[in-house]
């Protein structure tokens, strides 16, 4: 068991545990965390899933823990590693079960206190409005043909059939439709999962809310953002549903022979892996392509309902207003991108398990209204506290592979939520600090209570100091809908 006298301190915010440390390391490995964090990250199994990500073949620099890390499937949620192509390996435990899990806010320009008065009424519109839920419901259904076109276009199929505009796509992390997706190797299973799921919110940590601007870090980029002091925004966060939740599970499966195959020696079989270049890497990466564009998609639509609500419940009751997507991004993710190196520019399989991408000023993949700027970074909290707007740095790029956190991280595990926390009190209090509540389940409210993550402003704070993202605006929760 690793201990903090193991780590290597690099500055206040970055401890490293050495090579060294074990004989199967290929790289050291990085933690991002003030004291309370890491005594946190102490307490599961995220430190020595951290160290076994150190293993994998191709892997390069080091492997890095957000400070939202926790423990996860294969590699710690909040865990970043680079395998160097095209040889080195791609794991889907460092994608993780629910593919491009992600989030997107949306502008309203409806001042929070214009918004109040009326906020019930649209919570109670909304959550009528999107479907929510573990089981089927969905706002677009899909025929076989639509449902592939869907795995390889992502949202610019769905802006096609007029859910949105191309002005969605432009601040839509990859344009909505990564490439490479091949649907032929996504099973009929995951595609009859995913038939009825289109335009569904999910459960889980899976969110929609209504938040109020109430703190400004940099005026300048706010403005160019269109975040405004005071302003109600909408979050959504959720991701690829049933359908990729199948696709792992299929590539967990097909991919324990080839690591026997190819001779992997691996210290968890939930890192299972196999070589990029290899049938099996490719075949996984197109499948997981398709399942990323398939969560794209399926916020693209759920925005576009969102949009058609509150144009129905709020036209004639608040000024002039518009909504607008700031940007979309991943946070379970695998990519391949090209970093400098020992001075030598090369391309990688970056694996984002639970973290955000942060891409400083002047990167193409940045949308050109945002460019000089870096990306917009999206730091979703829980339903009882803040959520953040920062953007990408250059420091990311050369120390992280371009990345950040993805959220607060969690504490407890959902089973001790439940048991520690009545969601009928938590609704009480929360509705008590004026927070409107929506949710399917008592016991499933319990689960993401704020008492069960840990402090997103520390760990938002932690990033900022490090410079691996810069501090834009905080938003507070008026209305939370649960799954």
């Amino acid at each position: 068991m690793i201990s903090k006298s193991d780590l290597k301190q690099i500055n206040h915010y970055v401890r490293e545990i050495p090579k060294g440390y074990r004989p199967d390391m290929r790289v050291p490995a990085r933690i991002y965390a003030d004291d309370a964090l890491l005594e946190a990250a102490m307490h599961d199994r995220s430190m020595e899933q951290l160290i076994n990500t150190t293993t994998l073949p191709g892997v390069v620099s080091h492997t890095m823990a957000m400070p939202d890390v926790h423990q996860g499937y294969g590699f710690p949620i909040g865990g970043v590693a680079a395998t160097r192509l095209p040889s080195g390996v791609i794991s889907p435990g460092g994608v993780g079960y629910d593919i491009n899990c992600g989030v997107r806010l949306v502008t309203t320009g409806i001042p929070a206190e214009e918004l109040r008065p009326h906020l019930k009424m649209v919570m109670d519109a909304l959550y009528a409005a999107v479907p929510k839920g573990t089981g089927r419901g969905c706002i677009i259904r899909l025929s076989d043909r639509e449902m592939n076109q869907v795995l390889e276009r992502g949202a610019a199929w769905v802006v096609k059939k007029g859910y949105g505009t191309e002005e969605d796509l432009q601040h839509t992390e990859e344009g909505g439709s990564m490439a490479g997706g091949d649907a032929n190797k996504v099973s009929r299973r995951a595609k009859e999962r995913g038939r009825q799921q289109l335009g569904s919110l999910g459960a889980g940590n899976h969110f929609l809310e209504v938040g109020e601007i109430t703190e400004v870090y940099d005026e300048e980029a706010a403005r160019r953002l269109g975040l405004r002091l005071g302003d109600a925004c909408i979050w959504i966060h959720c991701g690829s549903r049933g359908l990729g939740h199948q696709v792992c599970s299929d590539y967990v499966r097909d991919l324990q022979g080839a690591v026997s195959r190819y001779g992997i020696k691996l210290p968890d079989r939930e890192l299972v892996c196999a070589p990029f270049d290899s049938p099996e890497g490719q075949a996984y990466f197109a499948a997981m392509v398709c399942a990323a564009n398939f969560a794209w998609a399926n916020r693209q639509a759920i925005m576009h309902q969102v949009r058609r609500t509150l144009e129905e419940v709020l036209t004639g009751k608040v000024h002039r207003f518009e909504l607008r997507l700031l940007y979309d991004v991943a946070h379970n993710i695998a990519k391949v991108e090209e970093y400098e190196f020992n001075g030598e520019r090369i391309k990688v399989c970056v694996h984002r398990k639970g973290a955000t991408r942060s891409f400083g000023p002047g990167v193409e993949a940045v949308p050109q209204d945002y460019r000089d700027l870096g990306q917009p970074v999206l730091i979703p909290g829980d339903m009882g506290t803040a959520s953040y707007v920062l953007l990408g740095t250059e420091k990311a790029m050369r120390d992280t592979f371009g990345s950040t956190c993805h959220g607060a991280g969690r504490v407890l595990s959902r089973r001790a939520a439940k048991k520690k926390i009545r969601g009928d009190k938590l609704r009480e209090r929360l509705e008590s600090r004026g927070i409107v509540i929506k949710a399917g389940s008592m016991p499933g409210l319990a689960e993401e209570a704020p008492d069960a993550y840990k402090d997103i402003d520390r760990v938002v704070q932690v990033v900022h100091e490090v410079g691996i993202a810069r501090k834009v605006a905080k938003l507070e929760p008026m209305g939370v809908i649960k799954g």
